[in-house]
Order: structure tokens, then C-alpha cells, then sequence
């Protein structure tokens, strides 16, 4: 599955913008090269998402809810906008950061978690959720970014962790 996703990168034009409908073209054909079928969960996000919309998937683990969050970083690369993956732990941030590489290319995609930085100024982001809090309470609504998918979201209500999602939502 690897070389078609990264069919995927190839599919970002290098000096062109596209508009949400190219974008949701070009991502469905590449889901329907891969082999793939949609769920009709993912298929509705991916409209959502595709439509500039927010989205709260809350599916079981194997629903494919990569995919859809793949939707949404392929949609700010196209539009020339940032995007951040964030999740609370730094495993996890590295294994997405891995995995997007893959499908999107290396040279966009970035990581900073509070042991490293790799490609920080990339137009997609892996990061741990306190990195993007930080970012959120330093610079308010002139942060540099236009699309946030959160990962493991069920800790928005935690006591003691739950502000690393709360921030960016109430500030970005």
C-alpha cells in the first residue's frame, strides 16, 4: 500500500492551488486506485472535511479514522494551508509522522514533540496535543494553523490533561 500512497503527494500540484472539489476528486481517485471502499462514516466525514467543515469521528479502532484525518492533510496541501496531527503521546506522534510521510512525501511533512524537531516549518505537522496548546496560548489566532486533527480526543475531558484539547479549540 505504500507506493500508492505515495501517489498521494504526487498528487499535489507544485505550483497551482486547487479548489475543496479537486481536492475531494483527487483524493477519491486515489482511494478507489488503492483498492479501498469507504465506510459510510468515512465517506460523510470526508465530504464534511472536504467541505471545510468540522468533524468529531468517534468510531471503534480499525474504522478507518486515518483515513479520513488523511483527507484533511491532503486538503490543506492542496489549498497551500497548514495542518497539525496532534496526539498525547509521542509514539504515536511518530508513527503518524512515519505513515505521512509516506503518503504525502517527506518534504512535507514535519515533527515536533518536546524531545525533537524535524522539519518544523512543513505544511502538515505531527506534534504531541501540549506542543499545540503551547502554540495556541502563545500566539492566539495568528498561530500558523488552518486544520487540526486530534487523536485520541477522549481525553478532552481529563482532568489533568484534558486543556491540551481544550486550548486549541477555544483559542485557534
Amino acid at each position: 500500500m505504500t507506493n500508492h500512497l505515495k501517489s498521494l503527494g504526487e498528487r499535489i500540484p507544485a505550483n497551482e492551488r486547487l479548489t475543496p472539489d479537486d481536492a475531494l476528486l483527487h483524493f477519491l481517485e486515489w482511494v478507489e486506485e488503492t483498492g479501498l471502499q469507504l465506510y459510510p462514516a468515512q465517506e460523510e466525514a470526508i465530504l464534511e472535511v472536504m467541505a471545510r467543515k468540522h468533524v468529531v469521528l468517534a468510531t471503534p479502532t480499525g474504522s478507518g479514522k486515518s483515513l479520513v484525518a488523511l483527507a484533511q492533510h491532503f486538503l490543506a496541501l492542496v489549498l497551500g494551508e497548514r495542518s497539525f496531527y496532534t496526539s498525547p503521546i509521542k509514539a504515536l506522534v511518530s508513527e503518524k509522522f512515519f505513515a505521512l510521510c509516506a503518503a504525502l512525501g517527506a518534504e512535507n511533512v514535519g515533527m515536533m514533540t518536546g524531545d525533537a524537531s524535524i522539519n518544523r516549518d512543513a505544511p502538515v505537522i505531527c506534534c504531541t496535543a501540549e506542543i499545540l496548546a503551547n502554540m495556541a496560548l502563545r500566539e492566539g489566532r495568528d498561530a500558523d494553523v488552518q486544520h487540526v486533527v486530534m487523536d485520541e480526543f477522549h481525553y478532552y475531558g481529563d482532568r489533568d490533561r484534558g486543556m491540551a484539547w481544550q486550548v486549541p479549540l477555544l483559542v485557534l
